[in-house]
């Protein structure tokens, strides 16, 4: 039976794994662990971290397996060079899933940034009341903005550093349009500041800004590692997946 790994964790993941599991295939899903109650995808599942690409490699190894797809968060740069290392050190082939990220219609005030960091100096300039949607993970980089009131939404609760005027929503997406446009005027928000993440499920936050006039800060997302072909969606992984078995 060959071994399919998914490194998981998006709905993109999920789909595939649900996709793959009634066929021929033995199927595990690694997720990484960082969300409390994380929804866990059909077939086998694994979560925690290899050990660096040493590790990744060496599992691979173990568990002989055949191909790998990378279906992780688009921001999730560390695990996406680690897969890159082990898939060229055991000749595994290796895909990423990625869905294509964000485009600016007419209307839209987007501030493309590389970083968070560049988010975080841009951010005085714009606004006073910030909407921040970049994962719990990201919000320390904003800790030292002692002028700005700070509404963040996350899965699960931040940890310090964080803002001294900070309010936290733990909540999950899809979220509705209807939700953001009641969200952004309840909180007074004056600016966005976001992750290019793509898809559907949050996506209503850019065209309840645009309806407001609101600026939207966008970090920029890092490149799939050099040599690593692209799926845009699940069918396409799918199809990549037939044709590595010949």
């Amino acid at each position: 039976m060959r071994h399919v790994l998914i490194l998981g964790g998006t709905t993109e993941g999920r789909a595939l794994a649900e996709a793959l599991v009634p066929s021929a295939l033995r199927v595990t899903s690694s997720l990484a662990g960082r969300v409390a109650q994380p929804r866990l995808p059909a077939g086998e599942v694994r979560i925690g971290g290899f050990g660096g690409p040493d590790g990744l490699t060496a599992w691979l190894r173990a568990e002989r397996v055949a191909a790998v797809v990378d279906a992780t968060h688009p921001f999730a740069a560390g695990i996406s060079r680690n897969a890159a290392l082990a898939a060229a050190a055991t000749g595994v082939p290796l895909l990423a899933l990625r869905r294509p990220g964000w485009t600016p219609v007419a209307g839209d005030r987007w501030h493309p940034v590389p970083s968070l960091a560049a988010a975080a100096e841009l951010l005085p300039g714009l606004g006073r009341r910030v909407f921040l949607t970049t994962g719990r993970q990201g919000i320390g980089t904003f800790a030292h903005l002692d002028g700005l009131h700070f509404l963040a939404r996350s899965v699960d609760p931040p940890e310090p550093p964080l803002p001294s005027a900070l309010e936290v929503l733990l909540d999950r997406g899809p979220f509705t349009l209807d939700d953001e446009r009641a969200l952004l005027r309840e909180h007074r928000i004056d600016v966005l500041v976001t992750k290019d993440s793509g898809g559907a499920a949050t996506a209503p936050k850019l065209t309840a800004a645009r309806e407001l006039g609101l600026p939207v800060v966008v970090v920029e997302r890092p490149p799939v590692p050099a040599g690593v072909p692209v799926a845009p969606d699940v069918p396409g992984a799918v199809r990549w997946l037939a044709e590595m078995a010949g």
